[in-house]
């Protein structure tokens, strides 16, 4: 899989997340307003739910880098392939980085 179409599944996955999210507190604050009762079950659930979407960020972040270092190492071989010599992966140009702020 190409990490573009990685990405952009990863980005599919996570919009899914934020929308059951906003759903899950409409679902909460419906459930508070028709029956008092039901609200420490149904903001059980959204908790849930919220970590279930925090779990998966997370897995998709981790996937998104093997993805991003597996691409790197792809590229590096086919500069190698063609006689030229990769640079290192943690090698930054920050040589067009002229403004006014501290870093």
């Amino acid at each position: 899989m190409q990490p573009a179409a990685l990405a952009g599944a990863a980005l599919g996955r996570l919009a899914h997340h934020a929308v059951s999210g906003v759903v899950g507190v409409a679902v909460l604050r419906g459930a508070s307003k028709a029956a008092p009762k039901a609200k420490p079950a149904a903001r059980k659930a959204v908790v849930g739910s919220l970590a279930g979407g925090i779990m998966a960020a997370r897995w998709l972040g981790s996937a998104a880098e093997e993805a991003r270092l597996k691409a790197g190492d792809m590229m590096a071989e086919a500069r190698s392939s063609l006689g030229e010599e990769a640079p290192p992966p943690s090698a930054v140009d920050i040589s067009g980085h002229h403004h006014d702020h501290e870093h």
